[in-house]
């Protein structure tokens, strides 16, 4: 007789609930303990597998969203995966406007899950009628039966993770977190993990990371958009060129930005040391801890958890492509003089 408690209908049912795991070698040198939030571990192998069922679950409530309808997004890859992975499930057409900074292997997949894509480029501003938002708006205004999901401006991005992320944390670390250290792209992982923890201790430090090129660390400080700020960089997933209202910065208490080239090796690290696949940025939120740590950001008492956002399969043709890096200018830290001084950490014990 079949066991129906250990069965689920979908992978739908296997979202969230993601493994906290210990940090043991990459973070040996720094003063503290630290964790990730391991988000790989959705079905779609990414944290964007939670605003997706939450805002179509929502829509479906709602009656925004009927059977037969077409859903839009505009992604950097992971958010289109699994809005694609839903409507294989629920029964819905899927059309993605993607940047063309996302990776051969994330275009890929999202053809290979039946999405139409539209491949977008990167390089032009956010009102450029063949930007990814502009392509994504067009397409939903001409067709009737269609919903807009909308990332970057929807609100249900942030209570996704305060209704999800914030309370695993919370509860995987028995509430004795003192810093969340996260990537900002959309803003609605680590706004919403951020409120739910803030409302727990208002004590605990929200660190976001941030990429050269983007305009997001100087509006955190400054509240002023600046396009001098704006420039091309790698990283997919991190950082923007507009001002993403899914991101709450009044409960965020600071940025760090980090390069293209430090998160790429950071990833690897991972990968060598932990034997943690992972993406892109994770490799930029250890890099943003590094950067904290010669700061003097720790010490023993901290209790640091970061979320790794996806899983390293999305970068086959990147990040883990020598040829790739080489092309990139990328050389190891061991070949490569160092652009700033050696991080110098403070004692571990």
């Amino acid at each position: 007789m079949l066991n129906h408690n250990k069965i689920h209908d979908s992978l739908l049912d296997l979202i969230g609930n993601t493994p906290m795991l210990r940090l043991n070698k990459v973070t040996e040198a720094i003063p503290g303990e630290f964790y990730t939030k391991f988000e790989a571990h959705n079905p779609g192998h990414s944290s964007k597998d939670r605003i997706a069922a939450y805002i179509i679950d929502k829509a479906e409530q709602e009656g925004s969203l009927k059977p037969g309808d077409t859903i839009i997004e505009t992604t950097s890859g992971n958010t289109g995966f699994s809005i694609a992975m839903a409507c294989v499930i629920k029964g819905y057409k899927c059309i993605l406007a993607v940047s063309n900074k996302s990776s051969k292997d994330k275009i890929s997949l999202l053809k290979t899950m039946g999405a139409e894509v539209h491949v977008c480029p990167s390089n032009v501003p956010p009102t450029d009628p063949r930007s990814y938002y502009e392509v994504a708006k067009r397409i939903h205004q001409e067709m009737p039966g269609s919903l807009y999901v909308n990332q970057y401006f929807n609100t249900l991005n942030i209570d996704a993770h305060y209704l999800t992320t914030g309370p695993e944390i919370w509860n995987q670390t028995n509430g004795k977190i003192t810093h969340l250290v996260a990537c900002s792209g959309t803003g609605g992982t680590i706004s919403g993990s951020a409120r739910f923890l803030k409302e727990q201790n208002p004590d605990i430090k929200i660190i976001g990371i941030d990429a050269y090129g983007s305009v997001i660390q100087k509006y955190h400080e400054t509240g002023q958009l600046d396009e001098e700020e704006i420039y091309p960089y790698r990283i997919e997933g991190l950082g923007k060129n507009l001002i993403p209202s899914a991101t709450d910065f009044d409960i965020i208490d600071r940025y760090v930005k980090v390069t293209d080239e430090d998160s790429a090796f950071a990833a690897r690290e991972i990968a060598k040391k932990e034997g943690m696949f992972v993406g892109y940025t994770s490799g930029a939120a250890l890099q943003g801890v590094r950067i904290l740590a010669e700061e003097g950001e720790f010490d023993q008492h901290s209790r640091v958890v970061i979320i790794f956002p996806d899983h390293g399969s999305r970068y086959m043709s990147k990040i883990y492509n020598d040829e790739w890096m080489a092309e990139q200018g990328f050389t190891t830290p061991e070949e490569k003089q160092p652009s700033r001084k050696p991080i110098k950490y403070l004692n571990k014990n």
